[in-house]
């Protein structure tokens, strides 16, 4: 099972929890978790004028032996305007854009998708119960 908690964070609310959503999915091969602005395919959704997260922006996979990838899926700009950080046991890491990135099985971090142009970001919280 992988669970999601998102939280959508301004320089206003930062350290606030409103807003917050929740997602799971089942380890099974194939199983999609997307975090986005599109709704109607995202589990997980950020304000529609948020346009520094794409219509779907991370996609979290389940592999066939049921552990699970993350991947900043490319957008329509050459070059994105949100820089995404992946931190697990305290070390994080830059993900490239268009990058696939693995998941530690039986493990837990955060996803952040941070605003080139202001203050302001979305946080997923990730646990993958082993």
């Amino acid at each position: 099972m992988l669970e999601l908690t998102m939280a959508a964070v301004t320089a206003a609310d930062a350290g606030a929890t409103a807003g917050m959503q929740m997602a799971e999915a089942p380890s099974e091969p194939g199983a999609v978790l997307r975090v986005g602005r599109d709704k109607s395919v995202c589990r997980l959704s950020t304000p529609d004028d948020w346009l520094f997260v794409s219509r779907v922006h991370l996609e979290f996979r389940c592999g066939p032996d049921g552990t699970w990838q993350l991947t900043w899926l490319r957008g329509s700009q050459p070059d994105p305007s949100s820089e995404v950080r992946l931190t697990v046991d305290g070390h994080a890491r830059a993900v490239s854009y268009g990058g696939t990135v693995p998941l530690p099985r039986g493990g837990s971090g955060e996803i952040v998708v941070q605003d080139r142009t202001e203050p302001r970001s979305v946080n997923v919280g990730f646990y993958h119960e082993a």
